[in-house]
């Protein structure tokens, strides 16, 4: 019992329009994505430069401070904690060095305001180069 005689049957048709649409978003997304630098590629010939290397070692200049306020320069005591007769110790201790490194050993009871005034000494002094010596803590 064919009903529909006289119709012809309609092929179906698939819109690719759609599809398109949807491949070109994944496209600009993987482009927009992916990295193209490739440094481990490049041949790369570095310069080189000759220089004379450093003859005297720099020593640094060391100040302690305890948990009472009490400063040592090198090892010897200071007698002042006023920051412009540490300033005047750390010069000279510095002796004929430009900016030597000022390597601050701290107690970890020592107060904020006496490593301060060392890093002010070190300020009025001339010197920039400020480190501070840690310790691990056992496991």
């Amino acid at each position: 019992m064919n009903f529909q005689r006289g119709r012809t049957r309609e092929e179906p048709e698939i819109n690719l329009i759609p599809m398109i649409d949807v491949l070109l978003v994944i496209l600009i997304f993987m482009m927009v994505t992916t990295s193209y630098a490739k440094f481990s590629e490049l041949q790369i010939n570095l310069p080189q430069a000759g220089g004379v290397s450093a003859a005297e070692q720099v020593k640094p200049i060391t100040v302690a401070v305890d948990a009472s306020q009490h400063y040592a320069i090198n090892n010897q005591t200071v007698a002042s904690s006023e920051v412009d007769s540490l300033a005047a110790s750390l010069k000279s201790a510095a002796g004929d060095q430009t900016d030597p490194t000022i390597v601050i050993n701290a107690d970890a009871k020592a107060t904020h305001q006496s490593v301060i005034n060392v890093m002010e000494a070190a300020r009025r002094a001339g010197y920039g180069k400020i480190t501070f010596t840690t310790q691990n803590q056992p496991k």
